[in-house]
């Protein structure tokens, strides 16, 4: 993201989901309410306009994104599957027991905003750039907001998530927690997303989970996102939003561990790679294991 100005990625994804309201079949994948919450919010907050929501909804713009699906095959409708994953794991949180749910990055999402009114019992918090979280505070404040829902605008590349959730009079760190990192640590350089899991891992509760998504390396250690990866990387790149993390999936499982998660694909319950990315779920270990690997 370009420095003060709000993230084009998070606009653009908000913009996906809306067309795929429109796209056949995605309806029995996208949560429920998800899309018309969506466009109310990027209209709301003058993060598009009305025009722009109504071409989003169009045939016509459902044909532009399924033409270029020969330069990332999938990545369209993984949006769709992504929002879904997300929304089951926070559910799936809560009916565990889960009392706290943290979206990283959160852009223009409404997940927090439609849950938490669904669960007063639990607290709903979001971080993002300021940036683009007083964009999305301004609608929440005209849409409607929730005694339980918090937006933090925080830039992470400037401050520790641990100082920001710890200094948090409303952060539990004793409780369980879900975390999501929807669409984030592929943005990340390689320091930051180890630190990102280590410091998650220090500030929840004893069975949180965090689920993410993830693009894998290539041979040559680059995201892979496709035959056009040379071309795609240097659009990013270009547009001020660089992808800078993938991992191999085989070394997934031991790279979390090191941070205090362990990866658990039983609670993937079918989740797959859609697109460029591939979802996945890890799950706190014990609070002294997790105490004594973040003091190394």
């Amino acid at each position: 993201m370009k420095q003060n100005k709000p993230s084009m990625t998070a606009r653009k994804v908000a913009l996906n989901v809306v067309t795929l309201g429109s796209a056949p079949g995605m309806g029995r994948i996208l949560p429920h309410g998800i899309v018309d919450a969506t466009a109310r919010l990027l209209v709301a907050s003058g993060a598009a306009g009305e025009t722009t929501v109504r071409l989003a909804r169009s045939p016509r713009m459902i044909a532009v994104y399924e033409a270029f699906d020969w330069m990332l095959p999938g990545q369209f409708e993984a949006f769709a599957y992504r929002k879904a994953f997300c929304e089951h794991q926070v559910r799936d949180s809560i009916s565990s027991g889960a009392t706290q749910v943290l979206v990283l990055g959160a852009g223009y999402d409404t997940l927090c905003w439609r849950l938490a009114p669904e669960f007063p019992g639990v607290r709903f918090f979001e971080i993002d750039h300021p940036a683009t979280s007083s964009l999305k505070q301004k609608g929440i404040e005209e849409l409607g907001t929730s005694e339980n829902l918090h937006l933090v605008a925080e830039d992470l590349g400037e401050k520790e998530l641990s100082d920001v959730l710890t200094t948090n009079a409303d952060w539990d760190v004793t409780t369980q927690t879900v975390i999501l990192a929807e669409g984030l640590i592929m943005y990340l350089p390689a320091e930051a997303v180890q630190s990102l899991f280590r410091q998650c891992a220090a500030s929840v509760g004893q069975g949180s989970r965090i689920a993410f998504s993830y693009i894998p390396s290539s041979e040559d250690g680059r995201p892979d996102v496709g035959r056009w990866t040379g071309l795609i990387l240097w659009l990013q790149k270009l547009a001020g939003e660089p992808l800078l993390w993938s991992i191999r999936p085989e070394e997934l499982s031991s790279f979390v561990q090191q941070y205090g998660w362990k990866e658990t694909p039983e609670l993937i319950k079918g989740g797959d790679r859609h697109g460029v990315e591939v979802f996945v779920v890890a799950v706190g270990e014990a609070r002294s294991r997790k105490c004594d690997r973040l003091l190394l």
